[in-house]
């Protein structure tokens, strides 16, 4: 796709949350959510730079990863071997 785009700038904003304690091993980050505005200036007609935006969006590997159910895998090494950490519960509090 040729699309003549003159300028572009885009706004994020995203809502971050966070409960928990990090003393107590309970700290839990996450976002309520995520706003883009993208600003486009071009002289091509409207649903060529859609088209453009469309691809850009659905392309985009952190915007696709964001937006749907993602897998995540961790694994921890301590000096070389591996770390369980479901072996070492967080501390209690008395």
């Amino acid at each position: 796709m040729k699309v003549d785009i003159t300028s572009a700038r885009v706004h994020v904003s995203v809502r971050f949350t966070r409960e928990g304690s990090v003393l107590a091993q309970t700290i839990r980050a996450g976002a309520e959510g995520i706003e883009t505005r993208l600003e486009v200036e071009s002289p091509d007609e409207p649903g060529t730079v859609a088209g453009v935006v469309r691809n850009a969006e659905n392309g985009c590997y952190v915007m696709q990863a964001l937006a749907s159910p993602t897998p995540v895998a961790t694994s921890v090494a301590l000096n070389g071997a591996e770390l369980d950490l479901t072996a070492y519960p967080p501390p209690t509090r008395d």
